[in-house]
């Protein structure tokens, strides 16, 4: 006689008293997983005895999408640009820290480095109990000198006749490359965007002086999104808005979106240049924190690659300079520090750190609580204070009562 059991002899988690964020709205619904995936109740079977292997009562928390980091240089006293033969010990280091700040998916960023680093980076996941490595986000050597910002500017290069070669030559390859970032005024660097597009790399506009006409061309042959918005670009002129004017382009195609990152740590972006950016263009913020090696230490002296970084209170400054090179913000606090500073819906400021670096990627099965996506999950409170991190359905950091 057939079994009433589920069509799976997999355990069924179910998490209830729980509001869920699904189409871009909290409602009040029990979420139901199975084998890492989130599933649709009502096409289970069940037996008399229980719908669920295990119940886990959320006590009316948030359950939201786990965050994604698409720019993240470090931390925790790890630096990804550091030359080394491999960089897995670090970043499986990093991806266990960071689940306590609700990021269970990021890219490991390397800054503008020599090509021998480059061909050395070899990056796996973080594991089963770690943030899940979506793949490398190399920011440079193809940018702007006059827009370099902490990069080294002796290790800067352009694209010659070669185009790609020329990118090839200093990366090595693009194994577990999910992003570039460079500078789209660069010679030959159209034919580049086309090409990293048709590879199936995102291409990200950045450290860069191009004009308006310049960043929609690149954005005409592939390229989708912008690096940390107004950091490391001209900055917005009425007669010609340079990468700004993206957000309000009416080149790009109807039906395409051009992400934007922002780096919302109250320092990188003043709060009214974010309520600017995002009342302009609120389905394309994407929230980075460009955190560096000194996130979760003390103040002192770091590296970011190889440049050496001071940190000073919440700063971090190029040694020697005034010069920002990136944050030591957690994703967690750029989430929070988002929705004071815009005033935007929690819905909004949880979806910038998770549906829409999701979508950047094209990642269908994250970023989201469909049925069938991945279950990984946050749980936060009604000031998004993190409560728990799940890594396809199985907590994986906890808050101490």
């Amino acid at each position: 006689m057939p079994s009433n059991k589920s069509v799976s002899d997999a355990p069924i988690t179910q998490f209830v008293n729980c509001r869920i964020l699904r189409g871009s709205r909290l409602q009040r619904e029990d979420l139901w997983v199975r084998s890492g995936s989130i599933l649709d109740p009502e096409k289970l079977f069940f037996d008399e005895q229980g719908y669920a292997d295990d119940r886990v009562d959320c006590e009316g928390s948030i359950m939201a999408p786990g965050f994604i980091d698409v720019q993240i240089n470090g931390g925790y006293g790890v630096d990804f640009s550091e030359a080394s033969e491999d960089v897995s010990a670090g970043v499986s280091l990093v991806s266990k820290k960071i689940l306590q700040h609700g990021v269970t998916s990021f890219c490991p960023t390397l800054v503008t480095s020599p090509a021998a680093v480059y061909h050395k980076v070899k990056v796996h996941d973080g594991g089963a109990h770690g943030a899940g490595v979506l793949g490398l986000h190399l920011e440079g050597p193809f940018i702007s000198a006059e827009k370099k910002g902490a990069h080294p500017e002796r290790f800067l290069r352009t694209f010659q006749a070669g185009g790609i070669d020329d990118l090839m030559a200093a990366y090595g390859s693009l194994d577990n490359v999910a992003m570039v970032t460079l500078a789209p005024e660069l010679a030959g660097s159209q034919s580049v965007v086309r090409e990293l597009c048709r590879r199936g790399v995102t291409v990200s506009l950045g450290h860069s002086v191009a004009n308006l006409s310049q960043a929609e061309e690149a954005v005409d042959q592939g390229a989708s999104f912008i690096t940390h918005l107004f950091n490391a670009m001209l900055p917005f002129h009425h007669r010609d808005p340079g990468i700004v004017g993206l957000l309000t382009s009416d080149r790009v195609p109807s039906g395409r979106t051009v992400f934007y990152g922002m780096i919302a740590d109250g320092i990188h972006t003043n709060p009214a240049a974010l309520r600017i950016a995002h009342r302009a263009h609120p389905e394309g913020l994407v929230l980075v924190t460009d955190a560096i090696m000194a996130m979760g230490l003390p103040p002192g002296r770091r590296t970011l690659g190889q440049q050496v970084i001071e940190i000073q209170g919440l700063h971090a400054y190029v040694a020697g300079t005034k010069t920002l090179s990136g944050s030591i913000a957690t994703m967690d606090t750029c989430v929070r520090h988002f929705k004071h500073a815009t005033g935007c819906s929690v819905e909004e400021a949880l979806e910038a750190a998770s549906l829409h670096p999701a979508q950047l990627l094209r990642l269908h099965h994250k970023g989201n609580l469909d049925y069938g996506s991945d279950a990984d999950l946050v749980l936060l409170d009604d000031d998004l204070n993190l409560k728990a991190t799940f890594i396809s359905g199985e907590e994986v950091w906890k808050k101490a009562p």
